[in-house]
């Protein structure tokens, strides 16, 4: 997959890593950068085609796919993030995790994957996260969908190699974004999340991982749970 001469669409462009996304395909010299929001008015990057897409509305889904239907490169970023926990947490917004993440990405990916067959079958860039892997107190609505989305992402990966279509999963620790902007922690800076990201594509790769903190947590998952999670180990 080569990003020159690509026409790429990104949902949820209008700020962070889907923002930089839509810049540095422009960089890269992709042929058209089709950058989506669900208020497309928010887009603000000189060169794209704006869209008009929210990804948890089928219809809205379907109408970017019949708009755009010279797309070979789909990049999966638009999410949310609500801070919900799963026994005490406000079930609407562990729904939408779910609706976000797993179908309203399932829903995209459905809309497109014709396209993509009718174009020599190009690529798709699921924009995952660590918390694929790890369970967080205070987050895991958010990993619980994540990893749902994570599970997505090779399932089609299976189902759409007939059609010549590469899908990559890429996951990242928190990275200095809108939605981590409440966090006073390390973060990883957007600009090179993306680059990973596209690296990784042009390589065919079908997982990224974006940052050695993420490195660290993948080969961790080779060990008994109970060295991610000490904290539920019973004291002896």
């Amino acid at each position: 997959m080569k990003i020159a001469g690509s026409v790429a669409l990104v949902t949820g462009a209008n700020r962070g890593i889907g923002r930089h996304f839509a810049q540095q395909l422009l960089e890269r010299g992709a042929a058209k950068v089709y950058a989506t929001a669900r208020r497309p008015e928010l887009v603000d990057i000189p060169g794209v085609e704006v869209l008009r897409l929210d990804i948890t509305d089928p219809k809205s889904v379907a109408a970017a796919a019949a708009a755009a239907p010279d797309v070979t490169f789909l990049i999966n970023n638009a999410g949310v993030f609500t801070s919900q926990n799963l026994i005490a947490g406000d079930l609407d917004k562990i729904r939408l995790e779910m609706d976000t993440h797993f179908f309203g990405t399932l829903d995209v990916v459905r809309a497109f994957a014709p396209v993509l067959a009718a174009n020599e079958g190009g690529a798709i860039l699921n924009v995952l996260s660590a918390m694929s892997w790890l369970a967080y107190d205070g987050a895991n609505a958010y990993g619980a969908a994540k990893a749902a989305e994570w599970s997505l992402t090779n399932g089609v990966r299976l189902e759409l190699a007939a059609q010549g279509t590469l899908v990559t999963g890429i996951h990242l620790a928190s990275t200095d974004t809108d939605m981590m902007a409440g966090f006073d922690i390390e973060k990883n800076d957007p600009a090179d999340v993306v680059r990973t990201a596209l690296d990784g594509i042009e390589a065919g790769r079908i997982e990224v991982v974006a940052d050695d903190a993420t490195a660290a947590l993948k080969a961790a998952l080779s060990a008994d749970p109970s060295v991610l999670y000490p904290q539920v180990v019973p004291a002896s």
